[in-house]
């Protein structure tokens, strides 16, 4: 199974994940979401997945969120709407394997994801 890690590189949290992916041995894809950002529809894909609420998939402490009203962490699309338009609000790092998906804070937690393949 192929674990997505949405990973930003300038991010210690992200290259401790992608450090313990690989040393575990997951096949992996990186993608840069950043770079790659994420539609509409895979947010709402990713979100379906996620062991968390959409409210731990925003980095509230950006100055790009401090302009939407935090009332809108309440509500989904809000919230992808923001990310769509700021992928930078977006929490980091998070694994996806299709099935399941976890935000890597602390970044030990994907490997809840190797852990499920064995």
């Amino acid at each position: 199974m192929t674990i997505t890690l949405y990973h930003n590189p300038r991010c210690s949290k992200s290259r401790q994940a992608l450090a313990l992916l690989e040393e575990h041995g997951a096949e992996l894809r990186v993608r840069r979401y950043l770079d790659e950002p994420l539609s509409e529809d895979e947010l709402r894909d990713l979100m379906s997945r996620l062991d968390a609420d959409g409210e731990r998939l925003v980095r509230t402490q950006e100055k790009e969120w401090q302009q939407v009203e935090e009332s809108n962490l309440e509500d989904q699309e809000q919230v992808i709407k923001a990310i769509v338009q700021h992928p930078k609000l977006m929490e980091r790092p998070i694994a996806d394997d299709g099935k399941r998906a976890v935000i890597g804070r602390p970044p030990e937690d994907v490997l809840a994801l190797v852990r499920a393949s064995d």
